[in-house]
């Protein structure tokens, strides 16, 4: 895998992660604000050894780490509600 690929994986995580703890912001509170938040996905083992490796890298210089384990990800889904297409008529 590239690391764009990781990148982007984990930008994905991130993002998602960001929309539950909006639902949670009990969770927040938990996470020190100097932490490294280390994504752990378990149907991801590449992606998941990956982010292990950086995380051990980071914790060796100092740097608090958060793990998030993750199962993995729901389809993605619209939250449109009600969309109604219409056709423009013709000019």
């Amino acid at each position: 895998m590239s690391q764009r690929d990781f990148f982007s994986k984990n930008l994905t995580l991130s993002t998602e992660f960001d929309l539950s703890l909006l639902d949670h912001p009990e969770v927040a509170e938990q996470i020190p604000k100097d932490a490294l938040i280390v994504f752990l996905p378990e149907d991801d083992q590449e992606l998941c050894a990956y982010n292990l490796e950086n995380a051990k890298k980071m914790k060796r210089s100092g740097q608090r780490v958060i793990y998030v384990k993750i199962k993995g990800l729901e389809p993605p889904r619209s939250r449109l509600i009600n969309p109604q297409v219409e056709l423009a008529p013709a000019t």
